[in-house]
């Protein structure tokens, strides 16, 4: 599958808003996009699958080896271009290497031979945009550039200086977008409001990829589409049951897609439920799985749901119940919301946590469990701003950062109940 990277020199140039007007305008030409998303991130893919129409797909050169990636990529499904939105500046990454690189979006433009469209954001700069290019075109042999797109520019005078300095260094200009393109995505604390949450998100992808239309190259940008990799054999991650009750609603919606087509390829029933709705998880269910979330903003919902702690309870007695970062906190004693007001949660487990004293917590985790519902050594991410104020219950598991320094965040298990801030990617390779 030929396609190519969007990426940046650094967060907030306009990468996501770029990627979803190329989707869409692509997509509106008759062609089939697969959509991806270099790194751990929940919110970017499901913008995507919103404008491609299809799963995006999570590729991580840490937490993934080569055989995983290849796998991911050759089992979306076939397609006439792959859009791959990176994740912070091209080159970033972690200091120590993990499955087959460090985390940085140009591992996988190396490993799938993706050309890179790279976003300048073109406030307060201008020919000088072009050194900066000049600088990520040489930085890695085998990261090839395609050309750049010119984010939030002034005027046609500002677009002309800076175009002149990317001629003399044969640099494609690929499109231009003007500040007042007006497609920029709602944030929160922990990033991009989720596309769920998004009243008028197809509006917005309409006018993204019209902007797209009017203001990129396409015929350039499809035309230097290249690369691609061969599959690999790769097993995915076993279910944890036969029949899995999967909590899905907007206090709980970070599950990596793969994980779940893994599950599903396996031959496991998915049963989706919704603790907001004050939904039980299925009884006929062999294991339950709350992911992350945002918890924290419907904590009032979750402790009136008395159907659906009640019935997490009953689960739990007999089954496996395992949360997720959200999920964990919910599956806890209490939560407390940044006004400070305590809320009860499932009380599985003895965990307390609060927004009242925030402090951010961010990395790839490599865990190493002592219980729970998988044995081998794991790889995934924590991102959060919860703290903990007790967390009494044995830990799940042995947590190490990407520098293989321990994390006080090991989870907690209790009975059939288990859960961490960890959020899973996979095996560790």
């Amino acid at each position: 599958m030929r396609g190519l990277v969007v990426s940046a020199p650094a967060s907030g140039s306009g990468k996501t808003t770029v990627t979803l007007g190329l989707i869409a305008a692509l997509r509106a030409r008759g062609l089939v996009v697969q959509p991806f998303k270099s790194g751990p991130d929940y919110i970017d893919p499901a913008f995507h699958r919103a404008a491609a129409g299809r799963e995006s797909f999570n590729l991580d050169s840490w937490a993934m080896g080569r055989a995983q990636i290849a796998h991911l990529v050759g089992s979306a499904g076939p397609a006439d271009i792959a859009v791959a939105e990176g994740s912070m500046g091209l080159f970033d990454g972690v200091a120590r290497p993990g499955g087959c690189g460090n985390g940085a979006s140009a591992d996988v433009a190396a490993l799938t031979g993706w050309p890179v469209l790279l976003v300048i954001d073109a406030k307060g700069q201008a020919q000088s945009a072009a050194a900066v290019a000049l600088g990520f075109r040489e930085m890695r042999p085998d990261v090839r550039l395609a050309g750049v797109v010119l984010n939030r520019t002034a005027s046609p005078r500002h677009e002309a200086l800076m175009r002149q300095a990317f001629d003399r260094l044969s640099i494609p200009v690929l499109g231009v977008l003007p500040r007042e393109a007006g497609i920029e995505l709602p944030e929160r604390h922990l990033g991009l409001v989720q596309a769920r949450e998004h009243a008028g998100l197809q509006a917005l992808l309409d006018r993204a990829g019209a902007a797209a239309k009017r203001h990129l190259d396409l015929d350039a940008i499809i035309a230097a589409a290249r690369g691609g990799i061969a599959p690999e054999p790769f097993c995915p991650l076993p279910p944890p049951a036969e029949r899995i009750a999967l909590a899905q609603d907007d206090a709980f919606s970070f599950v990596y897609p793969h994980l779940v087509a893994g599950w599903r390829a396996a031959g496991a029933t998915i049963l989706p439920f919704s603790p907001l709705a004050d939904q039980a998880p299925d009884d006929s269910a062999g294991a339950c799985w709350l992911p992350g979330g945002y918890p924290e903003l419907h904590a009032g919902a979750l402790a009136s749901a008395d159907r659906f702690r009640a019935g997490l309870r009953r689960f739990a007695e007999t089954r496996p119940v395992h949360g997720e970062c959200g999920g964990y906190m919910a599956m806890g004693a209490g939560l407390v919301d940044a006004r400070g007001t305590r809320h009860q949660m499932a009380g599985l487990l003895g965990l307390e946590t609060s927004y009242a004293q925030r402090r951010m917590h961010l990395g790839y985790r490599r865990a190493e469990p002592l219980a729970g519902l998988y044995p081998q050594p794991l790889a995934g991410h924590e991102f959060h701003y919860a703290t903990i104020l007790a967390q009494p219950d044995a830990p799940l598991a042995r947590v190490t950062d990407a520098n293989g320094d321990a994390v006080p965040e090991t989870g907690s298990q209790r009975g059939h109940a288990s859960g961490s801030f960890f959020h899973l990617i996979g095996e560790a390779p």
